[in-house]
C-alpha cells in the first residue's frame, strides 16, 4: 500500500485518503439498503424514485453553492444543459435502473463485483472508439478480471436459481457499461465546469428522469409503502448518493482521481462486510478467489493508467 499511495504524506492527504474511504464504504452500502428495502415488497422504479426524491434537494443546493463560489462563473449554453442532461441520465439513471434491476436477481456481495469492472470497461470502450493503445499489462488485466467474474458466479450456476443468477449479472453489467459511457462521455464538461458542480447537475437530470419515469408508470403513488421502505431509501439518498458522492470529490480534488481510484479499491470488500453483517450473506472460497482476482485485474489496470 506504501508503493501504491507513494507521496501521500502531509495531514491533508492523510485526511484526504479517510474522505476516500468514508466515501468508498457509503458508496458500497447502497447494495445493501436496496436489499433490505426490497424485502418489504416495493418495485425497482419506486424505490429509485424514493432515492432520487430524497437526494434532489441536496444536489440542488449544491450546484447553486458550487456555481456561487466558483471564481470564474461557468457560462453555460444550451448544448452544454443538453450534454449534462444525456449523460446525466446515462450515468445515474439509466445505470442505476440497471443495477437495481439485477439487485433482484443477485446478492449485493456478487453485485458490487461485477459493477466494479467499470473500469475495463472504460478501457475498452476508449481502444474502440476512441483508439487507444491497450498495453500489454493492461490486455493481461483485462483477461484477468473477467476470469475472476467467472470464478466468482461458478457456483451459483450450479444453483436451480442459476438463470437469475445470470440475468442478475447481466443487469448490473449494462449498469457498469452506461456508468463507462457516463465517465468518457463526461470529460469535456468536467474539464468546463469542475467535478463538483457538474456530477451535481448531472444528478439533479438523474432525479429528474427518474421522477417522471415514476409518474408516467406509477402515477407519483410513493405514499403507501411500509415506513422501513423510506428509512432504507432516505438512508440510501443522504449517505450512498450526497454524502458519498460529496466525500470522494473532496478527496479527490486533494490527492487526484489516480490515487483515489486506488483506494477506493475497498468498495467490493466493505460491501461484502456489510452483507455479511445485515443480510447473511456468506461467500464461499471459491467466491473470495474470484472477487479478489477481479480487484487485483481492475486495480492493476488504474495503476498502469497512473504510471502511463
Amino acid at each position: 500500500m506504501k508503493n501504491l499511495l507513494s507521496g501521500i504524506n502531509s495531514n491533508r492527504e492523510i485526511f484526504a485518503v479517510l474522505l476516500i474511504l468514508s466515501g468508498s464504504i457509503t458508496f458500497s452500502a447502497k447494495a445493501v439498503l436496496v436489499k433490505l428495502a426490497y424485502q418489504y415488497d416495493i418495485d425497482t422504479v419506486s424505490l429509485m424514485a424514493l432515492r432520487m426524491g430524497f437526494s434532489l434537494p441536496f444536489f440542488i443546493i449544491i450546484a447553486w453553492r458550487s456555481n456561487r463560489k466558483s471564481a470564474t462563473k461557468t457560462k453555460l449554453t444550451k448544448s452544454d444543459y443538453g450534454y449534462i442532461f444525456l449523460f446525466g441520465v446515462l450515468g445515474f439513471y439509466v445505470a442505476s435502473l440497471f443495477d437495481f434491476f439485477g439487485l433482484k436477481y443477485i446478492t449485493a456481495s456478487l453485485e458490487r463485483v461485477v459493477l466494479f469492472t467499470y473500469p475495463t470497461l472504460v478501457l475498452l470502450l476508449s481502444f474502440l472508439f476512441l483508439k487507444k493503445k491497450i498495453t500489454q499489462v493492461e490486455g493481461f488485466a483485462l483477461i484477468l478480471t473477467y476470469i475472476g467474474i467467472g470464478i466468482a458466479m461458478y457456483e451459483n450456476f450450479t444453483l436451480p436459481e442459476g438463470d437469475n443468477v445470470l440475468l442478475g449479472c447481466g443487469l448490473v453489467f449494462m449498469a457498469a457499461l452506461a456508468y463507462a459511457v457516463y465517465l468518457i462521455g463526461s470529460g469535456k464538461m468536467l474539464a468546463k465546469m469542475g467535478t463538483l458542480q457538474y456530477n451535481s447537475l448531472a444528478m439533479i437530470a438523474a432525479c429528474s428522469a427518474i421522477l417522471l419515469h415514476h409518474g408516467v408508470a406509477y402515477n407519483f403513488q410513493l405514499f403507501h409503502f411500509a415506513k422501513e421502505v423510506y428509512f432504507f431509501a432516505f438512508l440510501m439518498a443522504v449517505f450512498s448518493t450526497v454524502l458519498a458522492s460529496f466525500l470522494v470529490t473532496a478527496g479527490v480534488q486533494i490527492i487526484g482521481a489516480s490515487k483515489a481510484s486506488i483506494i477506493s479499491g475497498i468498495g467490493p470488500i466493505s460491501t461484502i462486510v456489510l452483507a455479511y453483517i445485515f443480510l447473511g450473506e456468506r461467500l464461499t472460497w471459491l467466491q473470495w478467489v474470484g472477487t479478489l482476482v477481479v480487484i487485483c485485474g481492475v486495480m492493476l489496470i488504474t495503476l498502469n493508467k497512473r504510471k502511463k
